[in-house]
């Protein structure tokens, strides 16, 4: 993946003057031939953008399921970086062949296969978009491009220092103080919202359905997920009591990281209990995290897992598993999926936008009044340079609650 850094600097000083201009294009086609006739027709062709973030496509599970109960002859497609293609083919909701991705590996790679979705969105006359990312510009600018009649997002209306242009034909308040899955449903009612409407959507959300599926690990998958586990540790086999620990966040947003030595304190805490392993999770690159906590406990039940396990693998992994213990990050998400009960902590974010979407979760909050400091209105990029609101997080205070749901319960 390119450097975040850059990423956000492409979006800003290309994507700022690339949206004015597509803007002024946009209205002086629009006064030459009025408003498209076909702007209010149902939708045959939808693709819906989220680039980034994969634990946002568990959140985003709603809005899809809502998008395919509206428009059940549509075809819908989804666009996403490539690396996070796994997330989407995870929910199982959408074909193999309508998961379209962009390669944002290098320059040359983003370039190519941006040309390359606008060419496929021609060929398969896309005639909607809607658009998850939040006053993103290279998102807005494929929606533009994409040859779409329908283009629905978030518009800024009278707010500063997110400009996106005016691309859009279903213009949607993005609202920071409501959970996200109910604003990824705005985004779907937009589309038979009355079109006069400024904000389009003006709606009760109280019952909005934000269940997700279930993943079910079958006898064969949990067989042979206990005979790798038992390669770590002789002792892992069925009936071990398992807690997962993911240490680690996306390399966009790692204020959002608790430090490790706090994990390492947690495990030893945990491994108190002469009956209890943990594993410690994460891809490849985060094994360095991984091998600091285990060398910290000094206990060789706790298991480095970091690298050794495929998506599909860990959802199956957290179904063998009491709990999943995590800071704000993709897991926290995916563990909606299983069985297993959540405690993620929170600190630059705020839990009632992000929260994730499972019954079986305790929710840690510092309460700092500087949170949150990440948000669409600032791209995610926060001045803080010390983030106390993980680093003061009591390991006392987490490991009263995950004692509670592990013995209490």
């Amino acid at each position: 993946m390119m450097n975040p850094g850059v990423m956000r600097a492409v979006d800003y000083w290309v994507g700022v003057p690339a949206c004015f201009l597509l803007t002024c294009l946009r209205r002086v086609a629009r006064r030459a031939r009025g408003e498209r006739p076909d702007l209010h027709e149902r939708p045959r062709n939808i693709v819906v953008i989220e680039l980034v973030e994969m634990g946002v496509l568990v959140i985003a599970y709603p809005a899809l399921r809502k998008l395919k109960e509206m428009y059940p002859d549509a075809r819908i497609h989804f666009l996403a970086f490539k690396q996070i293609r796994p997330s989407i083919e995870m929910l199982g909701i959408l074909a193999p062949e309508d998961i379209l991705t962009i390669d944002n590996r290098s320059p040359w790679t983003l370039l190519r296969d941006t040309v390359k979705f606008l060419w496929t969105a021609r060929r398969r006359r896309l005639d909607t978009v809607i658009n998850l990312e939040s006053f993103v510009r290279y998102s807005a600018i494929l929606s533009f491009l994409s040859g779409a009649v329908r283009r629905v997002g978030f518009f800024r209306f009278n707010q500063e220092g997110v400009y996106t242009g005016d691309l859009l034909t279903h213009n949607v308040a993005y609202n920071a103080n409501i959970h996200s899955a109910h604003t990824f449903l705005d985004l779907v009612h937009a589309l038979d919202a009355p079109p006069g409407a400024i904000p389009r959507v003006k709606r009760d959300y109280r019952d909005d359905d934000l269940s997700v599926p279930q993943i079910v690990t079958d006898a064969a998958t949990a067989s042979a997920l206990w005979a790798k586990l038992a390669t770590y540790h002789p002792a892992l086999k069925p009936g071990a009591r398992l807690v997962i620990v993911n240490p680690n966040a996306s390399e966009l947003f790692l204020l959002r990281k608790m430090p490790l030595e706090n994990y390492a304190e947690l495990v030893r805490k945990l491994l108190s209990d002469p009956e209890m392993f943990v594993a410690i999770t994460g891809v490849a690159r985060e094994k360095p995290d991984a091998e600091y906590i285990c060398r910290a406990v000094g206990d060789p039940r706790a298991v480095d897992l970091t690298g050794a396990t495929g998506l599909m693998e860990l959802l199956h992994l957290f179904n063998q598993a009491e709990m999943v213990i995590t800071n704000d990050s993709g897991p926290a998400h995916f563990a909606c999926l299983t069985r297993a009960h959540i405690v993620v902590f929170f600190g630059p974010e705020l839990p009632d936008r992000f929260r994730p979407l499972s019954p079986r979760c305790d929710v840690i909050y510092s309460n700092y009044s500087c949170s949150p400091c990440v948000s669409p209105f600032n791209q995610r990029l926060t001045p803080c340079n010390d983030n106390l609101c993980l680093k003061t997080l009591s390991v006392e205070r987490i490991y009263d609650v995950v004692r509670q749901r592990l013995y209490d319960a």
